[in-house]
Formats: structure tokens, C-alpha cells, sequence
């Protein structure tokens, strides 16, 4: 079986569009409506990698992220954030956070792939 991987976005459409990008490239993808959801569920069960929208209700995407790398089996798993903010500013605190990478949407497949295999080594 091919690398885990969360994607959490409010968004279904956005979900639907990395889930089959990822599943098409042999990748096993775990869905979660936003910060909170995505905390509680690899929490239950990990995975390799998470690809996390920034603007979601209950909890954002930077939230996630600092959560996750509070547990230390998160401390090293990649997370790029996939979102329409492209501000410097905003990049700044995501990496801040620990995000691994940024993603600006629309996105194109072939980019987000590049991007994963990258991160995922």
C-alpha cells in the first residue's frame, strides 16, 4: 500500500479534486471538514503526511499544524498547507508553525505530486 495521506480542507470540492490527484498516484487518502476533525482522526490513526487548507472553520490550518507538532509523533511528518493565501505574511506563519511547504490554489496536479514526492522523500 501506498503512503498515507490527510487532507483537510471545508472545502469538498478541494477534497475531492487532492483525493483523486493522490489516489491517482497510488497514494491512500484520509479526509477531514477541517482543523478539529483532522486533529481527532490521526489521532486515532496516523499518517505519512498532511496537506491542510488555512481558512477553515473551528480550527485553521496554522491551529492544525501547531497542534500536531505539539505530539510527538507529529513532530517530523511533512504538512503542506494548500491555500489561496499567498501573502509572505502568511507563509511566514505557517513555517513558523512547522509547516513543511505551501501550495497556492487553484493548484495543478502535476504541481501538488511534485511537491509530495519531494516532502515525502
Amino acid at each position: 500500500m501506498g503512503k498515507k495521506i490527510m487532507t483537510v480542507d471545508d472545502s469538498s470540492s478541494v477534497r475531492q479534486m487532492v483525493g483523486l490527484t493522490l489516489k491517482g498516484a497510488g497514494y491512500e487518502v484520509v479526509e477531514a471538514v477541517d482543523g478539529q476533525d483532522a486533529l481527532t482522526k490521526l489521532k486515532a490513526a496516523p499518517v505519512d503526511m498532511v496537506v491542510t487548507d488555512l481558512n477553515m472553520p473551528n480550527m485553521d490550518g496554522i491551529t492544525l499544524i501547531k497542534e500536531l507538532r505539539a505530539l510527538p509523533s507529529f513532530k517530523f511528518i511533512p504538512i503542506v498547507m494548500l491555500t489561496t493565501e499567498s501573502q509572505a505574511g502568511r507563509k511566514q506563519e505557517g513555517k513558523s508553525a512547522g509547516a513543511t511547504g505551501w501550495i497556492v490554489k487553484p493548484f495543478k496536479p502535476p504541481q501538488l505530486l511534485e511537491v509530495i514526492k519531494k516532502v515525502l522523500g
